[in-house]
């Protein structure tokens, strides 16, 4: 498809809000997908373009929470893993789908992602005592969000959160830190698949990854500086 020259400063804008948006609370895929459809992108079309630019968002935000330490990878191995199984497994299923049926789903998907983020609950500020180890942990959830996000992904980094903060009892810096490293591996193992089968509108894609970047990046700083104190009630008119 062609695009409209002007469609390219918007979607870099989109790019950019979606960025800050997922690296803070999850839940940027409810900005992007729409915005990509809008424009008339098939289905599977705007799926795989989607997976491209949240990619350099999910990575650029896992690179800075790295480098502040937030993140161990070596107790994340094991969710690394079975996140890249199950997204693979998400990206092959929804590719074999009708085009037509992805096209009436998804608006029902995009609802009812809408009214969890909008009745879920309050993120802490404080750890707690896990309810299950991180081994299991990171197996089950890997596997079944993993798929979530290689399948559909909008409102995965939500779902990412509220499992580590209510299973494994950790703070919000921390949840939000292994949420993007695990956002950021079902985005790449997912985003081969899509690009392996031409599923990517490469300049849409290139220009919401460059405010992806930038983006990603600014929301990870607040999160790391500023905490949930800060950032859950800068977000709370949309994200309750």
């Amino acid at each position: 498809m062609i695009l409209e020259w002007w469609h390219y400063p918007v979607l870099f804008v989109v790019g950019l809000v979606a960025g800050v948006v997922d690296a803070v609370a999850g839940g940027g895929g409810l900005i992007t997908v729409p915005a990509l459809l809008n424009l008339g992108l098939p289905v599977p079309l705007a799926l795989g373009t989607n997976k491209l630019q949240s990619s350099f968002g999910s990575v650029s935000a896992s690179r800075h929470f790295l480098r502040q330490k937030v993140v161990d990878l070596r107790a994340c191995a094991w969710g690394i893993v079975a996140t890249a199984i199950g997204a693979t497994a998400g990206a092959i299923t929804v590719q074999r789908l009708p085009g037509d049926l992805l096209g009436r789903a998804i608006p029902w998907l995009l609802a009812a992602i809408l009214i969890y983020m909008m009745c879920k609950p309050q993120l802490g500020d404080v750890a707690r005592p896990a309810r299950m180890e991180r081994t299991p942990f990171f197996v089950l959830f890997g596997l079944a969000l993993g798929f979530y996000d290689g399948f559909f992904g909008p409102g995965t980094g939500s779902f990412w959160v509220i499992a580590l903060l209510l299973v494994r009892g950790e703070n919000f810096t921390q949840a939000t830190g292994a949420t993007k490293v695990m956002n950021a591996t079902s985005n790449l193992a997912s985003l081969a698949l899509f690009a392996f089968a031409g599923l990517i509108h490469l300049g849409a894609g290139l220009a919401m990854a460059g405010g992806q970047l930038i983006g990603g990046r600014l929301g990870a700083g607040l999160v790391v500086t500023r905490g949930a104190r800060f950032v859950r009630p800068l977000f709370s008119p949309w994200w309750p």
